[in-house]
């Protein structure tokens, strides 16, 4: 075991002097590795982003039960109980009377609300379940409709399905994108890796004319395949988190216009780890592609 770790760690000492060595071509092979991971990566963030700003517009998740005028506290109550024990999510009693004030406090409605013989407005419930897929706000709907005393219940259910199906439609498309730019990762680790073998043919020769294997000669070449690909993925996470920065101000004060608190997310510490390992592991199969070949074509 030890001897593995020994080979293991001279071919990675190897590896970075050679990246070490050419630092002009080694920081253009990065730019380019974190430009090809930066745009799905940024696509996905801002999905992730999008689909926050969806939760915090006010109403979208919300479904309101509307009771019967004149419905009495005995259904008011089943309506409570059936909600604490089958949604999951926040809700909350909106009395008749509190309805009745915020519609005062309304500016011009003053006059009107005191003109009116009696209250016309419902008991409420509001409630933001947890799952937000349109098929649970569906059923929930179709649950609640059911309950003695319900006259009404409110749900934008068009804007929610138009929302979910443009999030999956991005999701595909970020997909599709990364896979492209994951072969053109292989690709570009590919080719600077068969340019290290080349320029270090005669070395590799005589290495196997003193019996090194084959595994001994690949190894420091998959490490540096593997290592440029880590070092692009954090040089995409840095660029998108530098971007984000740069937009978070606009952001929050465009939000401030509408009412809303929203801000813009960043790239969490696992989706960045996440990055590092899916550009290591293109890296490692670029370069094992790249030196199987160029080996040989030796032979």
């Amino acid at each position: 075991m030890k001897t593995w770790l020994r080979q293991h760690l001279a071919a990675l000492r190897r590896a970075l002097r050679r990246l070490w060595a050419a630092p002009l071509n080694t920081l253009l092979s990065l730019l380019v590795i974190g430009i090809a991971m930066t745009l799905p990566a940024a696509g996905y963030v801002l999905l992730d982003n999008l689909k926050a700003l969806g939760k915090s517009a006010a109403g979208v998740q919300q479904i309101s039960i509307f009771m019967q005028a004149g419905a009495g506290r005995e259904l008011v109550q089943g309506v409570e109980a059936h909600l604490e024990a089958n949604v999951p999510g926040q809700w909350h009693f909106v009395p008749r009377e509190t309805a009745l004030n915020r519609l005062k406090a309304t500016e011009g409605m003053a006059e009107i609300v005191a003109s009116l013989p009696r209250n016309p407005l419902p008991d409420a419930f509001i409630i933001e379940p947890r799952d937000a897929a349109p098929e649970t706000l569906e059923a929930l709907r179709a649950d609640f409709s059911a309950l003695p005393g319900v006259t009404h219940v409110q749900l934008d259910s068009a804007w929610i399905k138009r929302f979910d199906a443009f999030l999956r439609l991005g999701k595909l498309t970020v997909s599709l994108l990364a896979a492209v730019f994951a072969v053109g990762l292989i690709a570009v680790t590919f080719n600077t890796i068969r340019l290290q073998v080349l320029a270090q043919a005669e070395e590799i020769q005589v290495a196997r004319l003193i019996g090194a294997t084959d595994a001994f000669i690949r190894r420091p070449f998959y490490y540096s395949g593997a290592l440029q690909g880590a070092l692009g993925g954090l040089a995409a996470g840095l660029i998108i988190t530098l971007g984000l920065e740069a937009l978070a101000a606009p952001v929050a004060e465009l939000a401030s216009l509408y009412g809303s608190t929203f801000t813009l997310q960043g790239l969490s510490p696992l989706l960045l780890a996440l990055l590092t390992g899916i550009g290591a592991s293109l890296g490692w199969l670029g370069a094992q592609l790249s030196v199987s070949m160029a080996l040989r074509q030796m032979e």
